[in-house]
């Protein structure tokens, strides 16, 4: 979504006096509502002031980016203000704000963050915000808007349209959760390719969907592709091009490099079969353990909506029935009318959870015809069919879920090579009448077979959950573990399994699992901010651009987008990563020190009302990003002069 799409220049004022923070508050609101972007200009500006109690939106720079989801908004939009003279706004670099965005949200989407990230990519660049001050009319205001979205973002509305030669070397870029990652490692491919000369053109497979798509005749010209994905992309397109494939992390970290291998000839020819999605999705120089990574961050990416939704609707439903006094009641969630209304609507997409899982890690192994096999097979694990009651009788939940996946997408894999030996005038009943007949009858017996063991394996560690729940010298250390966790790779493996095992506990409800969520989030906020911090009040310890960049890690670290932290980690890991997960794993500690949960399994501080004990959660978080901040302090030591100056 373009910046240029949601500001009008009815929404925006330039050379505005306002006296203090409120009256620049004042300000955009009406101009918001001139505009007809409210319903209703009180109740928004209640959600302004709502989001500002806990904390400054000012982002340091000379900016501030207030912003509020609410239903008094008519659709997403912006209003900005520049303010000559400057207004104190509480920035954390202590600097007047001299150039102010609003952020009117809908309650139905993340829209906010979505606009938040699009703006600190463009306001960190320095000439921008320069000229964005100096714009003497709304309508320049919007001109330099869309020339620098233009410039960063080309994909948008439409692809540039290529030379006749074409690009010479193409990417896709995608990660489990479609957020953080997919676009740095574009955005990393690209800086990289201006650089070296090489034209180059990147399809982002994000949240929204895929953006900047190849097109057919763009493959056809290329030298080769690059993928840089955690999960699997659409790649039977790319048949007999050179193609390399890797994590989506060595896009952000070595864009030259694997640009290099395509120029060099040095990427092997893939050759797509259609049989199979996992043959269609490593181009071969894969290993075993990394395509599995592969197929189960697939199903996860897929399951997260399910989760985030379903968590938060549940989340609200106990909230609800807390403040109408149901507290203690034995149905507890479903008491009050509509908080039993989110309850249910919360519940159904938890319980289609797994089966999403199961589903997708399915399909990902075995193309279209897996979806059938992980989708049953998810749906049985869930309900636990045995053969003496394939009704439902032992739950064997995420766990089977999984089992269901894997195991049912290579049983289908072994079916569909097996059918290659069938005559060619049988090519049409093969996926609509033997894999799905056979499958079925495969991951029914399966289930219902290992459905006892696993349910037994599941319903022992939820009783081992509730027990650590019980037992402070248990649980503290299992919620420093799992933190700490989010702060080795920030998004890499070790990161998404503290997270994927969050989430899954989320489904059995219980006062453990949403103590264990709470340390995981917690826990993947801190090192953004430690490192947000550490540039504020250590400025000796980094360079001008590393300060610089700095500040949009309070907004990420904030909104549990941990990948913030990334390109410092990467440019001092001895450094960056002890740090953060000594303070991540204080943070998690402290959280369950503190008896903090958490039914909503994503959105940072969008979420606090969700959040049990939420003075002390930050507490928590701000002992554990000061602790991290102290430690980066003794173990970074200040740059010298010379170093000072590098940019």
């Amino acid at each position: 979504m373009r910046i240029t799409d949601l500001l009008k220049q009815s929404a925006i004022e330039l050379n505005v006096s306002v006296a203090n923070k409120q009256a620049a508050i004042d300000k955009l609101v009406s101009l918001h509502n001139k505009s007809g972007n409210l319903k209703d200009a009180a109740e928004y500006k209640k959600g302004i002031l709502a989001r500002e109690e806990l904390g400054t939106t000012a982002v340091g720079m000379e900016v501030a980016i207030p912003h509020a989801k609410s239903e008094a908004v008519k659709a997403p939009a912006l209003a900005a203000i520049t303010v000559p003279n400057g207004v104190d706004y509480d920035a954390p670099d202590g600097q007047p704000c001299k150039l102010i965005f609003m952020i009117a949200a809908t309650t139905d989407g993340d829209v906010h963050l979505e606009v938040l990230a699009r703006l600190m990519q463009l306001l960190m660049h320095e000439d921008f915000t320069a000229n964005l001050k100096a714009a003497k009319t709304p309508k320049e205001f919007i001109s330099i808007i869309d020339a620098k979205e233009r410039e960063k973002f080309p994909e948008e509305p439409a692809a540039p349209a290529p030379q006749k030669s074409g690009y010479r070397v193409l990417a896709v870029t995608a990660c489990p959760t479609g957020i953080a990652h997919t676009y740095m490692a574009a955005e990393a491919l690209v800086k990289a390719g201006e650089k070296m000369g090489i034209t180059i053109k990147v399809e982002t497979n994000g949240s929204g969907g895929a953006k900047n798509v190849l097109t057919a005749e763009e493959i056809k010209n290329c030298d080769g592709i690059i993928i840089a994905a955690d999960k699997n992309v659409e790649t039977a397109r790319f048949d007999g091009k050179p193609v390399f494939s890797t994590k989506v992390a060595d896009g952000i970290h070595k864009p030259e490099e694997l640009i290099n291998k395509i120029v060099n000839g040095e990427a092997p020819v893939f050759h797509s079969h259609s049989h199979s999605k996992e043959d269609s999705s490593s181009s071969g120089n894969e290993s075993i353990g990394r395509q599995l990574y592969k197929h189960l961050m697939n199903g996860v990416s897929h399951m997260l909506p399910f989760v985030v939704g379903g968590g938060i609707f549940i989340a609200i439903a106990f909230l609800i029935d807390t403040i109408a006094g149901n507290a203690g009641s034995a149905d507890f969630g479903t008491v009050n009318e509509v908080a039993a209304w989110f309850k249910t609507i919360g519940g159904v997409a938890f319980n289609v959870m797994v089966p999403i899982l199961a589903g997708f890690i399915a399909m990902s192994i075995a193309d279209r015809p897996g979806l059938l096999v992980g989708l049953v097979g998810g749906f049985l694990a869930t309900s636990g069919a045995t053969f003496a009651a394939p009704g439902g009788d032992v739950p064997s939940g995420f766990l089977g879920g999984l089992l269901a996946g894997f195991a049912g997408g290579y049983l289908l894999l072994g079916l569909e090579k097996l059918c290659d030996k069938m005559p060619a005038s049988l090519e049409g009943i093969k996926p609509v009448l033997i894999y799905p007949l056979a499958g079925l009858g495969m991951v029914g017996v399966m289930m219902c077979a290992v459905n006892p063991i696993m349910g037994a394996i599941n319903t022992g560690m939820t009783n081992a959950l509730n027990a650590m729940a019980s037992n402070e010298a248990l649980m503290i250390p299992l919620c420093a573990l799992l933190a700490a966790m989010m702060a080795i790779d920030m998004g890499g493996p070790f990161n998404k399994a503290a997270y994927v095992f969050a989430t899954g506990a989320l489904s059995s409800g219980t006062q453990a699992s949403y103590m264990i969520m709470a340390a995981v989030m917690v826990g993947g906020m801190v090192p953004p901010i430690a490192i947000a911090l550490s540039n504020t009040f250590f400025k000796n310890r980094w360079t001008e651009d590393e300060r610089k960049n700095a500040t949009v890690n309070y907004i990420m670290g904030l909104s549990f987008v941990t990948e913030g932290a990334i390109p410092y980690a990467a440019g001092h890991p001895l450094q960056v990563i002890p740090s953060c997960i000594v303070g991540s794993a204080v943070a998690g500690a402290l959280s369950a020190v503190f008896g903090c949960t958490l039914m909503a399994p994503h959105g940072g501080i969008f979420v606090v009302a969700t959040i049990g004990n939420p003075l002390l959660y930050f507490v928590a978080l701000a002992v554990g990003s000061v602790i991290g901040m102290f430690m980066l302090a003794l173990l970074k030591k200040p740059l010298d002069k010379e170093v000072k100056k590098v940019k």
